[in-house]
C-alpha cells in the first residue's frame, strides 16, 4: 500500500473538484439530451452579486449580467486585456469566489512552505479593487485521513444578509460576520454529531427562509472503507442566525462508500418548497426544508449492475449539487478516483413522493452518451449545458433531450458551465477557458489560455465582472479594461 500522504493527495485532486492533467481522456461518442424543462431561467434571478454556489439555491448556473469579457490576457509579451484586478490566494485553491454586498469570499489555504504549518483559510477581498479585508484561519486536523495535509477550505461558502456560512477543514459548520470576518457560532460536527470526514470536508452550505443546509461530510473510514458510525448524520439543517441545530438525517448510514463532499439545492415545486441532498450511497434525498420529512428519494445506482461479490459496479454517487428548474431536477453521478466510466446524467421528476427510483426519472444519459461528472447543468432559453469529467460540453434540446452540439476540450472538465452575457462559459483542467455563444449551433468565439496557474475551477459573474479561479490567484475581469 502506497503511504497515506500520496494516496490522499490523489484522492483530494477527486474530491475537491480537481482535474488531474496526467488522466488519460477516453474516446467518446455522442450524447444524448436533458428533458422537458422549465424554459427560462427563474424570474427572481438578479444581474449582480452570486452569493453561494450556483448563485441561487437551485444551483443552476445562469447569470443575467452583460457586458462580460470573452477575452483576456494577463500581459507577458502581450499588453494586459480586461484584467481588472489580480488577488494572491493560498497554494491551492479548490473552490469557487461567491459574491455578495461589495465583497469576495473564498476559501484556500495559507500558502506555507512548511507543511506543519498548513491552514485552511477563509479570505474576503473587497470586490471594488481586490484589496484583503480579512481572513480567518483554521488548524488542520491530525489525522490527514480526515484533513488531507495539502489542502485548506474547500467549502464555497454562502452569504445571506451580514453573514457568510461555510464548512471548514476540520467539519466545522461556520457562521461568520461577513463585514469583519469575527465568529457568530461554530459547529463542530466530528465533536457534536460524531461526523468522520473523508480527507476533505467540501459541502458548500445553502441559505433559505433562515436555515443553513449542508452535508456533514460524514463518510466511509479511509483506510478500511467500512463506516464506523452509522448514526452519524449526513445531512442537517440549522438556525442561520443561532447555529441551533433543527433537525438532522442519516439515511446513507452504513451504505456510504467512500465519501460524502457533495451539498444540497432547493427548489419549490408546485408550491412546495423542498430540499435535495445528495448522499454518499448514491441516492439523492429530499426533504421538506422546515421539518426535515422525506418527500421523495431516489437510487441513482439504479442503472448499475451489482458485482458476485455484492459490491456496486461502481464507487460513482452524486457530487455535483442537484439543479432545480420548474418541477424538474437535473443531477449526475460520478467520482472521478474510482476511474472515469460510465456515469449517468438524469432528469427527474420533482412531484412524486416515496421511493421514486422506479417512477421518477423522466429520460437517462448513461453508456457511451453521457461518462461520469461532478458538474452542474446550466438551463437557460429552452438548452442546457452540461459537461462530463472526460472532457466534453454538450449542448442538448431541453424538450426533446436531442444532443445538439459539443465539443471535446482535450482534457478533462471538474468545474460547471456559466451561461451569462450569451456565451457558455467552461474551464479546462489544463488551463484553457473556452468561450461559446449559446444557442443551437456550436459556435467557438476564444479559447483563453492567458492567465497562469488554472487547473480547475468554475467561473461566476457579478455586478458586472467574470471571475476566474486559478490555484494561486483569484482574475476579476472586466471588458474594456
Amino acid at each position: 500500500m502506497k503511504p497515506i500522504e500520496q494516496l490522499a493527495l490523489v484522492a483530494l485532486l477527486v474530491r475537491a473538484r480537481i482535474c488531474s492533467l496526467t488522466k488519460s481522456v477516453p474516446s467518446r461518442l455522442s450524447r444524448g439530451g436533458l428533458p422537458l424543462i422549465a424554459l427560462l431561467t427563474l424570474s427572481s434571478l438578479r444581474a449582480d452579486d452570486w452569493p453561494m454556489l450556483g448563485g441561487r439555491p437551485d444551483r443552476n448556473m445562469v447569470s443575467r449580467e452583460v457586458g462580460l469579457p470573452a477575452e483576456w490576457s494577463f500581459g507577458g509579451k502581450t499588453p494586459a486585456k480586461n484584467i481588472k484586478w489580480v488577488a494572491p490566494l493560498g497554494k491551492v485553491t479548490f473552490c469557487a469566489p461567491v459574491i455578495s454586498g461589495g465583497r469576495v469570499f473564498i476559501g484556500t489555504d495559507n500558502d506555507s512552505k512548511d507543511h506543519t504549518e498548513q491552514r485552511g483559510v477563509m479570505k474576503c477581498f473587497a470586490e471594488s479593487d481586490g484589496k484583503l479585508l480579512w481572513a480567518v484561519t483554521h488548524e488542520k486536523l491530525r489525522n490527514p485521513s480526515e484533513d488531507d495535509g495539502t489542502i485548506g477550505v474547500t467549502s464555497t461558502p454562502c452569504v445571506s444578509g451580514e453573514n457568510v456560512y461555510y464548512v471548514s477543514n476540520r467539519a466545522e459548520l461556520v457562521c461568520l460576520a461577513a463585514r469583519d470576518g469575527k465568529q457568530i457560532w461554530s459547529i463542530d460536527m466530528r465533536a457534536t454529531l460524531g461526523v468522520m470526514p473523508n480527507q476533505a470536508s467540501s459541502s458548500s452550505p445553502l441559505v433559505v427562509d433562515g436555515r443553513v443546509f449542508s452535508v456533514t461530510g460524514t463518510s466511509a473510514d479511509y483506510k478500511t472503507g467500512k463506516v464506523k458510525n452509522p448514526a452519524a448524520p449526513s445531512f442537517l439543517a440549522v438556525d442561520a442566525l443561532t447555529g441551533k441545530i433543527l433537525w438532522q438525517d442519516n439515511s446513507p448510514g452504513a451504505r456510504i462508500m467512500t465519501g460524502q463532499w457533495g451539498s444540497p439545492g432547493y427548489g419549490v415545486v408546485e408550491g412546495v418548497a423542498q430540499v435535495a441532498f445528495p448522499g454518499g450511497d448514491g441516492w439523492l434525498y429530499s426533504f421538506a426544508p422546515a421539518t426535515g420529512k422525506l418527500l421523495w428519494k431516489f437510487n441513482g445506482k439504479a442503472h448499475e449492475k451489482t458485482l458476485p461479490s455484492g459490491e456496486p459496479e461502481t464507487l460513482f454517487q452524486f457530487l455535483a449539487a442537484p439543479v432545480f428548474v420548474g418541477d424538474r431536477v437535473y443531477a449526475a453521478i460520478g467520482e472521478p478516483e474510482a476511474g472515469s466510466g460510465a456515469g449517468a446524467l438524469r432528469c427527474l421528476d420533482a412531484k412524486q413522493r416515496g421511493d421514486v427510483t422506479k417512477t421518477a426519472e423522466i429520460w437517462r444519459l448513461d453508456g457511451l452518451d453521457f461518462s461520469d461528472s461532478i458538474s452542474m447543468p446550466a438551463v437557460h432559453n429552452g438548452l442546457v449545458y452540461a459537461a462530463d469529467t472526460p472532457g466534453y460540453l454538450s449542448c442538448l434540446d431541453a424538450v426533446s433531450g436531442k444532443k445538439l452540439w459539443s465539443h471535446d476540450v482535450k482534457s478533462n472538465i471538474w468545474g460547471s458551465p456559466l451561461v451569462a452575457d450569451g456565451k457558455v462559459y467552461i474551464q479546462s483542467s489544463e488551463g484553457a477557458v473556452f468561450v461559446f455563444a449559446v444557442g443551437r449551433e456550436k459556435k467557438l468565439l476564444v479559447t483563453n489560455t492567458q492567465l497562469p496557474d488554472l487547473q480547475h475551477g468554475t467561473a461566476v459573474a457579478a455586478n458586472g465582472i467574470l471571475y476566474i479561479t486559478g490555484q494561486k490567484q483569484l482574475f476579476a475581469l472586466v471588458a474594456g479594461k
